[in-house]
């Protein structure tokens, strides 16, 4: 197997932290280059060509003759299956285990992922406040919550008792509750445990601070920077959307 050399094209947040994370968990060495969202640096030509849907993140792997993927969920297989050979994030030996993983993956990519980035929109991005929709996202996002709280019963992690893929993918997107309208998760107690308990690997951690400081805990520990934040999004987005 050829030496990895691999460029992540991302920006700090929630989605944009999953695959530093995989690539820290793997020890897999790489490059990063911040994208510039505000500036719309993710619709430029020549980032269009690595993601034709203009979003982050996205990797080029030079060592495959450059080649590219995105959206998260694709990179995060993609570099598992490339580059895991110890199996530590995705079973390959063992079907079912390597089912029950992908299967928690998905979950987070059609489920989580979704209700948090729509929810985002609505409390944080939208300068009009709409409770309906408001309420909508927070109350899908807390039946999504109690599906891994019921799930995390009795165990440590979602598959096999071990932190896997089917962990790394939802912990950046759970851990931002409060940044999508969900302040506290004290009713989910198991949820909570996970949380710390994956708060403390350090692999993660350094994921979360690629390819700037971690922005979710500088918003939870800083309310004028969270603030500070909403406004910019809220120009950017009235002046794209035209709201």
């Amino acid at each position: 197997m050829k030496n990895p050399d691999i460029t992540l094209y991302t920006t700090g947040g929630q989605n944009g932290g999953k695959p530093s994370i995989i690539l820290e968990e793997l020890g897999i060495p790489y490059k990063v280059k911040n994208i510039e969202l505000r500036k719309n640096e993710q619709f430029e030509p020549w980032f269009l060509k690595i993601n034709p849907n203009g979003k982050i993140p996205a990797i080029v792997d030079h060592s495959k003759d450059d080649f590219p993927v995105f959206e998260s969920t694709a990179i995060a297989i993609y570099l598992c299956e490339n580059y895991d050979t110890e199996e530590k994030l995705l079973p390959k030996n063992d079907p079912k285990l390597r089912s029950q993983v992908i299967q928690w993956v998905i979950f987070e990519a059609s489920g989580i992922g979704p209700a948090q980035g729509q929810s985002n929109f609505y409390c944080r991005f939208n300068s009009e406040k709409i409770p309906f929709a408001i309420n909508k996202c927070a109350n899908e996002i807390k039946r999504l919550y109690g599906v891994l709280n019921k799930s995390l019963e009795g165990k440590e992690y979602l598959v096999g008792n071990k932190f896997t893929l089917a962990d790394a993918m939802s912990y950046p997107m759970v851990r931002g509750h409060f940044f999508s309208g969900v302040e506290s998760i004290d009713e989910f107690p198991n949820l909570k445990a996970w949380i710390e308990r994956i708060d403390a690997r350090p692999a993660t951690q350094k994921g979360l601070n690629v390819p700037v400081p971690d922005k979710m805990k500088e918003y939870r520990e800083n309310p004028e920077k969270l603030e500070e934040f909403e406004k910019l999004m809220q120009s950017y987005f009235k002046d794209r959307l035209k709201i």
